[in-house]
């Protein structure tokens, strides 16, 4: 069906505003951050069900370290309650899930909880889901970069070598086809260091909602507006 080739594969989300809409409800913002959880758990059964075949979601940049102590502690405990639950979820819906960003600075339990999420998951066939977490697009490029470096370094390549191909697959989404779509929503419009490479050629959309509204309505006025768009790519008209 033609409505068929309008729906993006890889829609790719900035989950913005949760402590706006807590602090506007006159909450503390540790519950937007709660309830924006919900609504990534809402958001996925509604993607999938519109044929969206990947969705990416930034839960947690490299920049939000530099948030308050107490914020950062609530929003890893409310990450640690989510990778939990999301196992039993994504095998129920054959969702498979796996975790984008530098893990280091991550606790050894949360590590432990992302290893077991992507491998129990790995062989599922449905929605691919994406969460960004201790991400940020400069860092990743940078590791990249230290990467083919070393291979440099140690006479596996010259820098003739090196090509678009070769820096795509060593980014962390390395086995994920570029963005199509790309929401943020609370009426930002930034891309705040996510996917920089990725978005090369990504359409964008800023929903006015704060991330905890963004529901399927809201979804459909996403796609809606992405359908009536001509794809190009340097200026040729992309065949979808």
């Amino acid at each position: 069906m033609e409505e068929d080739k309008k729906i993006p594969q890889h829609v790719a989300i900035i989950l913005d505003g949760n402590g706006r809409w807590a602090k506007a409800k006159g909450m503390p913002r540790n519950y937007g951050h709660m309830q924006g959880a919900k609504a990534v758990e809402d958001i996925l059964e509604v993607a999938r069900d519109m044929g969206i075949k990947y969705l990416t979601v930034y839960a947690f940049s490299t920049e939000n370290w530099n948030r308050p102590d107490t914020e950062v502690s609530a929003l890893m405990t409310i990450l640690r309650q989510y990778l939990k639950t999301s196992i039993k979820k994504s095998m129920k819906n054959n969702v498979r899930c796996r975790v984008i960003g530098e893990r280091s600075r991550l606790s050894d339990d949360i590590r432990s909880a992302i290893e077991e999420l992507e491998e129990t998951t790995k062989e599922n066939t449905g929605l691919q889901f994406t969460i960004a977490i201790n991400y940020g697009s400069r860092d990743e490029i940078t590791r990249a970069v230290r990467k083919i470096a070393a291979r440099c370094a140690a006479g596996e390549i010259s820098a003739e070598d090196i090509t678009e191909k070769m820096i795509s697959e060593n980014l962390d989404t390395w086995d994920l086809p570029d963005p199509d779509l790309m929401i943020r929503t609370c009426g930002e419009q930034r891309i705040s260091n996510y996917l920089l490479w990725q978005c090369a050629y990504t359409e964008f959309y800023y929903a006015q909602v704060a991330w905890p509204d963004f529901d399927k309505e809201q979804l459909q006025m996403a796609l809606d507006s992405y359908g009536k768009r001509d794809r190009k790519y340097g200026g040729l008209l992309q065949d979808k």
